[in-house]
Order: C-alpha cells, then structure tokens, then sequence
C-alpha cells in the first residue's frame, strides 16, 4: 500500500469531501448536515488560515484519506493545555466504503503520523478524539498515543492524548 498526501483544495475536493464529511460513519466529524456550499466554506476557511492546513491522502493513487494539521497553540486547544515547541495538532478521517479491509484504518493512521514526523519540526502529535470514540482511542494507543487526561471543548468531551517522535517509533517498529 503506497500513501501520499496532497494539499487540499477546497473547491475541487468539494463534492469528495462532502461525500465524506457527511457519511453516518463520519459522525465524529461533526457535519452530518453540511451542504455542499458548508464544506467549501470550512475548508477555504482552513485554507487561509495560517495555522491550519487539510491534505488528500491518496492511497495507491485513489483519494483515501482526510488529514488535518493544525498549530495546537493557536488552534483547536488554546487554553486546554501547555503547548510545547514541536506540537503538532492532528485530526484524520478514512473514507468510506462499502468494502471495508481489515487493517486498512491501522495503515492509514501509521501512515498519517509517519507524515506528520517526516517534518523534523514535529517533536509530538496532539489528538483530542471525541472520549466515547473507541475505535479511534485504540488505533492512537496502537501508533503510539498516550491519553493525558479529559477535557471539554465547546463541542465535545475529549480525550487529550499525545504522541512524541519515539513513542511512535517504539510503537510502530520502525524509524519514522
């Protein structure tokens, strides 16, 4: 399986993503009711936003994968925890699909943090997945991820869970 990102474009990626963002297994997404004309607005905001940039992940060419990488800093957590130098802020999302293959999300997020560490900036992965996502809280602490504590954001109760450049290593097995 061969995985590469590419920068998001909000007007081409439209209709891919809206088919995404608003697919029932995207309800940690939080747009299940997004038009459209919503995703584009989201995502160009996103895309001016200097502390924000969303990536294609395309995975043996075909586009797989929403990537998004944000400064913790000044986004997302402001306020909620001590930033350090080096954090890096994360959200992912698979696309759906009617034929699922065991393993492929477990590929994906591997891949999603081996390119979040392939910037020698990056010292540790910030995630604050939703706390009754199971699923996601399993395939954090299998890259690597260790929970620190609960936190409420205006939208959500989350679970703060971070991820240095070794833990993933030790976790995966391999130099990232």
């Amino acid at each position: 399986m061969t995985v590469r990102f590419r920068p998001l474009d909000p007007l081409k990626d439209a209709e891919l993503l809206h088919a995404w963002v608003t697919h029932p297994k995207a309800a940690f997404w939080m747009m299940q009711d997004a038009t459209r004309e919503d995703v584009v607005r989201e995502y160009t905001a996103f895309a001016e936003n200097p502390h924000h940039e969303a990536f294609i992940g395309l995975v043996d060419g075909t586009p797989a994968i929403l990537m998004e990488r944000y400064d913790p800093a000044h986004l997302e957590l402001v306020g909620l925890y001590d930033p350090r130098p080096g954090d890096v802020g994360m959200h992912f999302l698979v696309a759906p699909t009617d034929t699922p293959v065991h393993g492929f999300t477990r590929k994906v997020i591997t891949a999603v943090m081996a390119e979040l560490f392939a910037d020698p900036a990056t010292a540790r992965v910030v995630v604050e997945p939703d706390v009754s996502n199971k699923a996601v809280h399993a395939l954090n602490e299998a890259v690597g991820f260790v929970p620190e504590r609960e936190i409420q954001k205006p939208e959500k109760k989350a679970l703060l869970s971070f991820c240095t450049r070794e833990q993933f290593e030790a976790a995966v097995g391999v130099a990232a």
